[in-house]
């Protein structure tokens, strides 16, 4: 269904926005930030990258989700063995009818979760990144289309290199975003243990608050939320700033600059708003261009994050202070 049934002004994305946030935190604790941005890369269209150390709700957050958001969820286990056909599927042979026939694999679905994607050769990541970039899967020089909403959420270990592929900086620039939980603080670790005990059992179950229709119309809904001239030019002077980083050896590419708009449209939904305002577009500086610079080597050796320097890059770069209407916009009327 190519269509989108239900028409979603930009008002009514953030508040459903905000149910499903509020439902997933229901389960996952204290990570209302990290739950926005990932959040953000599925409204804005794109795939999640989670990186962070192992037990600290990675798997449970796709899951939960895929819950909220009324999504057919698979979870498919990166290992080293795992082949092409085991993620995008193969043509069997049918005893009955005489002829192969295809069956498809765990990426037909609305949201994959890709658990420890470095722990798989490239040749199987790159089977994934087809599907990530074109929405579509070849298998055999047949193409099948993936059905819309199409998200892959993937995890990988930072910390852990034994026995792993890291994803190339082509693979890497594939995600929109890339978000870290971090250790939760005292209170929100026993207040997981307080709810695990309150629940009486080990899954938690979220009722849905919206569905895949509803979402696509969300993710609709994101078109109408303008960009002004100036804070668009601010979003290309970051992604160009760290280029000209001295630390850097390749710096974003204008995929970056598109991240930028698509995840600060999705933050000004959150926030109730028909528009950006830098404040947006700072918000998800960090997590949306620091994975896609490459820095120097003997920035590896000084252990200089790209973080660091994406916050450089957002103290060095004036933010503007206009609220002219965007000039794609003329004609159209105001907002």
């Amino acid at each position: 269904m190519n269509d989108v049934d239900r028409i979603v002004t930009p008002a009514e994305a953030g508040r459903l926005a905000r149910a499903v946030l509020d439902a997933v935190g229901s389960v996952v604790v204290g990570k209302r930030d990290a739950l926005e941005l990932v959040l953000a890369g599925i409204l804005a269209g794109g795939h999640v990258l989670l990186e962070d150390l192992p037990g600290l709700g990675k798997t449970l957050t796709a899951r939960c989700f895929a819950q909220a958001l009324g999504l057919d969820f698979r979870r498919l286990q990166f290992t080293p063995d795992l082949l092409p056909a085991d993620v995008t599927g193969s043509f069997l042979y049918d005893q009955r009818s005489g002829d192969f026939t295809f069956r498809a694999g765990p990426i037909f679905t609305n949201l994959l979760l890709a658990d420890e994607i470095n722990r798989t050769p490239p040749k199987t990541q790159s089977a994934l990144l087809e599907a990530m970039q074109e929405k579509q899967v070849s298998v055999e020089g047949v193409t099948y289309r993936l059905d819309e909403p199409f998200h892959v959420l993937a995890t990988a270990n930072p910390i852990e290199y034994e026995g792993t592929y890291p994803l190339p900086e082509a693979q890497l620039d594939r995600f929109l975003l890339r978000v870290s939980f971090g250790y939760p603080e005292r209170e929100e670790e026993w207040e997981v243990l307080r709810r695990r005990m309150a629940r009486r059992r080990e899954e938690a179950e979220i009722k849905p608050v919206v569905d895949a229709t509803t979402l696509r119309a969300m993710q609709a809904a994101l078109e109408d939320v303008a960009v002004e001239d100036s804070v668009g030019r601010y979003i290309v002077e970051l992604t160009a700033a760290t280029r000209d980083h001295p630390s850097v050896l390749v710096g974003a590419s204008p995929r970056g600059s598109l991240a930028l708009l698509l995840l600060a449209r999705a933050r000004a939904a959150f926030g109730g708003r028909d528009y950006v305002v830098p404040e947006d577009v700072k918000d998800v500086a960090v997590p949306a261009l620091a994975h896609r610079i490459t820095l120097r080597p003997e920035m590896w050796l000084r252990r200089v994050d790209p973080s660091f320097v994406v916050g450089e890059v957002l103290d060095a770069t004036p933010a503007p202070a206009s609220g002219a209407l965007p000039s794609y916009a003329a004609g159209r009327g105001g907002r």
